[in-house]
């Protein structure tokens, strides 16, 4: 048994069909705020996350800078243990 009303078809005596209402102003006003409000906080969001990875920058590039500087003087240090030898990779 089906129990859904059939939909309601708005029409003219001249058989077509009649345009839905404009929302007042104020419902067009608001929505158009919400819109704007989406947009303003994903745009905050956004730079946000870029002003956190430009203050991270500078840590990282020090952090490989050290990282690097530690590398190569492992490398000077096994060389000179290594008692003049030249490739330090070959047995």
């Amino acid at each position: 048994m089906n129990q859904h009303r059939p939909p309601d078809l708005d029409m003219t005596i001249e058989g077509e069909f009649v345009s839905p209402a404009k929302p007042p102003i104020t419902t067009r006003i608001l929505m158009w705020a919400i819109v704007i409000a989406l947009i303003a906080g994903a745009l905050s969001i956004a730079a946000f996350a870029l002003w956190l990875a430009l203050i991270i920058l500078p840590v990282a590039l020090g952090a490989a800078a050290v990282a690097y500087a530690m590398f190569r003087y492992r490398m000077w240090r096994a060389q000179h243990s290594a008692g003049g030898q030249r490739d330090v990779w070959r047995q």
